[in-house]
C-alpha cells in the first residue's frame, strides 16, 4: 500500500508542483512536440530497427530480451530495454517501447504504463522531461533525475498511438480513428510485453498518463477489463492514474472562462467571449458535430487548424498554456529531440534510421474523436478497481482546473470525505484532497 500511495502522490507532484521549475509538459494537439526536432539522417551508423514480435512468435523469448537490452548512452546509464512490437501485420503497424525496471525491488514493484497526451505526443517527453530516470543536458549527455518514478516503479513508456514518435504504420488504415483502436493496439503491445517479461506479470499493473491520455488511459484500462477474463496472457490490472486529463469535453469546456479570468490572464470582455465560444462548442458536442466543436476549441486555445495565433495567444501574448507561471516554454525541454537524433543513441535504443513522427497525422485521424467523452468506460473502471486518482492540473490552461472540477463533480458525490495530504518527513498538513469510492482527487 505504501508504494501505491506513493504513485498517487507522484502523479500530483510531477504534473503539478514540478511546474514551478518546468513548463507544463502535456501538449494537447502536438504543437509543443512539433517543436521537438529529431532527425533520422546521420553520417555514423545508427544500427537497424529491432522488431521483437517475430522472436516472440517463434518462442525465442530469451533472445528477444537479450537483443532489446539498451546499449551504452552518452552520460548516465540505467538498465533498460527498448524495441518495436508489431500490433497490426496487415498495415505493418509497430509500437516503440522503452522499459525501465524499478531500481529498488523490481521483483515486487508495480508496473506503470506511461502514455503522453497529444494526440500525437511522444512518451519520450515524459521519460526525459517529467519523471524518467534521465535528464538531457545541453551538451546532449544524460544526467540522473533527482526524483524519478523508476526508483520505486517499473515504468513502460510507449509512443502511442501508431504514428507517434518512433511508432509507425505503413498504411493510412493503420492509424487509430477512435479510442477502440487505441485500446486494441495498446493491448496487443502489452500482452507481447508480458510475454517477453513474464516475471513482471504477477506485479500490480497501472495505466497512467496525462492530457489527451485522459482518453488513452481509460481506453486501455477498459480493454484490459473486458479481455482479461479470457486472455491467455493475464495482466494484473489494478487501476489507473490521470493527470490534467481530457475525459469529458462537454463538462470541462465550461471552466475555461472563469479560470483564465481568475488567474488574471483575460479581462471581463475577453472572459465573456471565451464563455460564448465555450457554450457554442458545447452546443456542437450535443449535436454530435465533432469537427465543428473541435474547431471552436482549437481557435480559442491551440491554433492547430488556423493560419493565425489562437485567441489565447492574442489575448495573453503567451505561447505556453501549460503553466501560467511561465509565458514561454523553456528551451531545455527540447534537448531530448537532439539527443534522440544522435546515431549512437539510435543504435542503442534499436530504432535505426527510422523517422521520428511529430504526431500531426495522428491528430488528423483522431480529429472527430477529440470532443467525444470517455465517461462510460471511466465509470466502469471506477466501479471495479480500487483506486482512480485524478490530478486536475492546477497551473495549466489546456484543460483548466475549473473545467476539471465540473467533470469531477459528475464523479464525486456532493458530500465527499476529504483526506489529509502530508509533506514527506514533516508533520504539517500540505492540503486536503476529496475521495469517494475508488476516486481520489489531488
Amino acid at each position: 500500500m505504501e508504494k501505491i500511495a506513493c504513485l498517487f502522490l507522484l502523479i500530483s507532484l510531477f504534473v503539478n508542483l514540478d511546474l514551478c521549475c518546468a513548463a507544463r509538459p502535456t501538449n494537447p494537439f502536438g504543437r509543443m512536440f512539433k517543436g521537438v526536432k529529431v532527425t533520422s539522417r546521420t553520417r555514423e551508423d545508427p544500427g537497424i530497427p529491432l522488431f521483437l514480435t517475430p522472436y516472440l512468435e517463434t518462442g525465442k523469448v530469451d533472445e528477444a530480451r537479450a537483443l532489446s537490452l539498451v546499449g551504452p548512452l552518452p552520460g548516465a546509464n540505467v538498465k533498460s530495454y527498448a524495441g518495436y512490437l508489431t500490433v497490426n501485420k496487415t498495415y505493418n503497424s509497430n509500437m516503440f517501447f522503452w522499459f525501465f525496471p524499478a531500481q529498488v525491488s523490481p521483483g515486487d514493484a508495480p508496473v506503470l504504463l506511461w502514455l503522453q497526451g497529444g494526440p500525437g505526443g511522444t512518451s519520450m517527453f515524459g521519460l526525459f522531461v517529467e519523471h524518467g530516470p534521465y535528464i538531457v543536458n545541453e551538451n546532449l549527455t544524460l544526467g540522473y533525475r533527482k526524483y524519478s518514478w523508476t526508483e520505486k516503479f517499473s515504468v513502460l513508456y510507449i509512443d502511442n498511438p501508431v504514428g507517434t514518435g518512433f511508432s509507425f504504420t505503413d498504411d493510412d488504415k493503420g492509424f487509430a480513428k477512435d479510442q477502440n483502436d487505441v485500446g486494441r493496439d495498446l493491448y496487443s503491445a502489452l500482452t507481447q510485453f508480458f510475454q517477453m517479461f513474464p516475471e513482471y506479470q504477477k506485479n500490480e499493473f497501472y495505466a497512467t498518463g496525462e492530457s489527451y491520455a485522459g482518453k488513452y488511459v481509460p481506453a486501455i484500462g477498459y480493454y484490459i477489463h473486458t479481455h482479461n477474463p479470457t486472455a491467455k496472457v493475464k495482466i494484473n490490472f489494478k487501476g489507473i492514474a490521470i493527470g490534467d486529463g481530457l475525459c469529458d469535453p462537454e463538462m470541462m469546456l465550461g471552466g475555461y472562462a472563469d479560470f483564465l479570468y481568475q488567474t488574471g490572464m483575460v479581462d471581463e470582455n475577453q472572459k465573456a467571449f471565451i464563455q460564448q465560444q465555450a457554450d457554442l462548442a458545447i452546443k456542437y458536442i450535443q449535436q454530435e458535430k465533432w469537427i465543428e466543436a473541435f474547431d471552436v476549441f482549437d481557435a480559442l486555445l491551440n491554433g492547430d487548424r488556423t493560419e493565425y495565433p489562437s485567441f489565447f495567444q492574442n489575448a495573453t501574448g503567451c505561447t505556453n498554456y501549460f503553466n501560467f507561471l511561465q509565458c514561454q516554454e523553456p528551451l531545455d525541454q527540447e534537448y531530448f529531440g537532439s539527443f534522440l537524433s544522435l546515431s549512437e543513441v539510435r543504435k542503442s535504443i534499436h530504432v535505426g534510421n527510422l523517422t521520428f513522427h511529430d504526431g500531426s497525422e495522428v491528430e488528423k485521424h483522431l480529429l472527430s474523436d477529440v470532443m467525444k467523452t470517455i465517461k462510460p468506460w471511466l465509470a466502469v473502471l471506477m466501479d471495479n478497481y480500487r483506486r482512480t486518482p485524478f490530478e486536475p492540473g492546477h497551473m495549466s490552461f489546456q484543460y483548466a482546473v475549473t473545467g476539471q472540477v465540473h467533470h469531477l463533480c459528475w464523479l464525486l458525490p456532493s458530500e465527499q470525505p476529504k483526506k489529509k495530504s502530508k509533506r514527506e518527513n514533516r508533520r504539517e498538513v500540505a492540503g486536503y484532497h476529496p475521495t469517494a469510492f475508488h476516486l481520489e482527487v489531488y
